[in-house]
């Protein structure tokens, strides 16, 4: 494996690349989860990532969260390279969602403070000062994912679906460079997932939005306005590029291990067995 001192001499991402994975393996338990990918996600660019269970989904998002190093292969994040810079300076500029981090939010927490708490990198209050002008921000970011009926009650008496809202609206806090959205309609019944895709594709449409990645397992949850599609199957790449080519019957079939028909109506996806 490269030593991270030598990193920066031999990997030079691509000037408009907000992420770039070149060779990227993941070795655990005995096995690769993540095999020899090669991935650039361009400014203005929104992803989704798309595979079975197991095909090294969140742990590819992992990686581009600079919360997990490879075990072979280049990572490229904000124009910094990962092994040659300080995780701790570079997370502030990338926003994530996900199960993991939902578990990490004290049950007890106040929603307002659940998103205003993302400003130093934590996950509850406890001795922070936070000026007002985060305050207010945090309060938007509530009232724009609507959730201001909401800001006073405890994190942990949510429902799946505004959890998974306030959960959005934290990773915005910081203005960041890069969203990582880890499955964000998981558990969410049919109004809950069409609501959330509805709030995803107005992002999605913002142009001053960041650069998107968005994890899931269905078509039917690939917002309008997503501009790029990454399949994935036992950890390596089935396609990547323009979600209209890479979402086929050939690709999805391919990834899903399953004769699949994929229709496309406005821009919502659609598969059903052949």
């Amino acid at each position: 494996m490269t030593t991270p001192q030598h990193l920066e001499d031999i990997f030079t991402p691509d000037e408009d690349a907000v992420l770039q994975l070149r060779g990227v393996r993941v070795h655990r338990g005995g096995r690769d989860i993540v095999a020899d990918v090669d991935w650039t996600v361009r400014a203005g660019e929104r992803w989704v990532v798309m595979g079975p269970n197991g095909a090294g989904k969140s742990t590819l998002l992992q990686i581009a969260a600079a919360r997990l190093h490879p075990t072979a292969g280049d990572v490229a994040i904000l124009d910094e390279v990962l092994g040659a810079v300080d995780v701790f300076e570079l997370r502030p500029r990338i926003g994530l969602s996900s199960a993991q981090l939902a578990a990490q939010v004290p049950r007890a927490e106040l929603v307002q403070d659940a998103v205003v708490t993302a400003a130093y990198g934590v996950t509850g209050t406890w001795r922070e000062s936070y000026e007002t002008q985060d305050r207010m921000r945090a309060l938007g970011l509530v009232s724009a994912w609507g959730l201001s009926r909401l800001a006073h009650r405890p994190f942990g008496s949510l429902s799946d679906g505004e959890r998974k809202r306030v959960l959005i609206a934290r990773a915005l806090m910081t203005d960041p460079e890069l969203l990582l959205l880890d499955e964000p309609a998981a558990g969410l019944d049919l109004a809950g997932r069409e609501e959330l895709v509805r709030q995803l594709t107005e992002l999605a449409e913002d142009e001053a939005a960041p650069a998107t990645v968005l994890v899931t397992h269905h078509v039917e949850e690939v917002p309008p306005g997503f501009t790029h599609a990454l399949l994935l199957r036992e950890g390596g790449v089935v396609a990547a590029g323009p979600v209209a080519e890479v979402l086929t019957d050939e690709h999805l079939s391919t990834a899903f291990g399953l004769a699949l028909t994929v229709t496309s109506t406005d821009g919502r996806y659609s598969a059903v067995g052949a």
